[in-house]
């Protein structure tokens, strides 16, 4: 089943890729009165989130020593993205249906009880609950502020509304490792959650005046035919997804039948999820879908495992090592900010050609730190030249989706795309965990454990960014 209905809009996508923006002549501002309230409203969310995502990392490792639950490290950050997939079908199934505030409304409520559930967490799989929680508010959210990025703002603002979005990690980025780390070693861990529940309250309420409207257009754009509902194959690729990261994680001869379960569930289920030709790499939504995948899975697939690799094999403090990846935001958000420039003449494919190929470097230039010559600063380095790319090429991704997307198709496909987000980082963070869980040694030297996770993620970013191109169509126009 294909997630799209209607013909691709191949005219808006090859002027998107010439150009990296759509016209230049009566640009609207993005700070004028219609917009700017509901801009900054928008970055309020994005700060909340960026500021959990960015602690959790730094803080993990101290929760997961405390709680017994090393063996359990990756499952507490792929389970966050398992049941976001469902979190994110149904947000675009109701976005598309009856607008954006409900589903933005139930995410934040979700969003913050996982926050609670994590704070107070007694044993390792009480907080993978909790993660799991929050994952679900987090596809709720993602899906909702897309579709109120679509509807509230015109196309030629989109790729400016994105970067904006994106400099919403700035701030977290600098001082949310530095805080995480002094909560972890100094005070608790568990206030690394706590403390990002008045930061959702409050841009909640910054947020809400100002959908008002939104879902009247929604009700407006609806498909003139009923689509069948995908929330039963994104039911089957959450389990899936689960049985897979248990496979992995287990690692007895319970494995096996899990895994059968899993194939059972995935292979059915993912590609109701997709665009029509995604599997194949099909040019222009397709590829743009199934790159987005690709991203997510080679970076976090490393990021989740640097500040552990820092603390067990280099030694440095909690707050160090979560200082490695604070660069990495502030690149991202410069590449974000790049990509967005209204004089740029860059097509969008090249954009993700090149991200794909610095995600990779970046990776590659991390795993260096695992020979005992090589400065650890070394690792931050690394993560500047990944962040950087995600922020090319992530981004420009998010700018064709909408593209590419009717109006009333904006919600299903905006959910593809945040779907094979979670498949490809839970796939990759899934793998790099059965890694560590099979081959890690408690107080031995783990080196090789880490080398070999980083060298498969690198390895996927290389092969995405060879067929990075499929993203633009056949035909580019140049615009006189």
């Amino acid at each position: 089943m294909s997630v799209t209905t209607e013909p691709p809009r191949t005219d808006h996508l090859d002027q998107l890729d010439v150009h990296g923006d759509v016209g230049v002549l009566d640009r609207p501002s993005l700070l004028a009165p219609p917009y700017r309230s509901m801009l900054f409203g928008v970055i309020g969310v994005v700060v909340a989130v960026a500021f959990e995502a960015i602690a959790v990392a730094t803080a993990m490792p101290v929760a997961a020593r405390e709680l017994d639950g090393l063996r359990s490290y990756g499952l507490a950050f792929s389970i966050f993205l398992t049941t976001s997939l469902l979190g994110m079908v149904a947000a675009g199934e109701v976005s598309d249906r009856r607008g954006p505030v409900l589903p933005f409304l139930a995410a934040s409520g979700v969003f913050v009880l996982g926050l609670a559930i994590a704070g107070s967490a007694q044993s390792m799989w009480m907080l993978v609950l909790a993660r799991g929680v929050q994952g679900f508010g987090a596809g709720l959210n993602i899906v909702a502020l897309y579709v109120v990025v679509a509807r509230a703002f015109p196309e030629e603002l989109r790729p400016r509304v994105f970067s904006a979005m994106s400099s919403g990690w700035i701030l977290p980025a600098l001082i949310g490792p530095p805080i995480a780390g002094f909560l972890a070693d100094q005070v608790s861990w568990r206030w690394v959650f706590l403390g990002v529940l008045p930061l959702m309250v409050i841009a909640t309420a910054l947020v809400l005046p100002n959908l008002r409207g939104l879902d009247e257009r929604a009700a407006d754009a609806a498909p003139a035919v009923a689509r069948r509902s995908r929330l039963l194959p994104a039911l089957g690729a959450a389990l899936g997804t689960g049985l897979l990261q248990s496979s992995g994680q287990l690692l007895s001869w319970v494995s096996l039948p899990l895994l059968a379960g899993a194939l059972a569930l995935l292979v059915p289920s993912v590609p109701r999820l997709l665009p029509s030709g995604a599997l194949r790499l099909a040019r222009g939504l397709p590829t743009v879908i199934v790159l987005r995948g690709v991203f997510t899975g080679a970076f976090f697939g490393a990021e989740t495992f640097v500040p552990l690799m820092l603390v067990e094999e280099r030694g440095l403090a909690t707050t160090l090592a979560g200082l490695s990846l604070t660069g990495g935001a502030l690149t991202w958000a410069a590449g974000s900010w790049f990509q967005g420039r209204p004089q740029l003449r860059v097509t969008r494919s090249r954009l993700v050609t090149v991200g794909l190929a610095l995600v990779a470097v970046g990776i590659a230039t991390t795993a260096t730190v695992l020979a005992a010559p090589v400065p650890a600063f070394m690792a931050a380095v690394g993560w500047l030249v990944g962040g950087l790319g995600m922020g090319l090429g992530i981004t420009s991704l998010s700018v064709c989706v909408l593209a590419l997307s009717p109006e009333s198709e904006q919600g299903a496909n905006t959910a593809a795309l945040q779907v094979s987000d979670a498949l490809g980082a839970i796939v990759m963070i899934g793998a790099a965990g059965a890694i560590f869980a099979g081959l890690h040694e408690r107080g031995g030297d783990n080196a090789g454990v880490f080398l070999l996770i980083f060298a498969v993620t690198a390895t996927v970013a290389a092969l995405g960014a060879l067929v990075a191109p499929r993203v633009a169509t056949r035909q580019e126009p140049v615009r006189q």
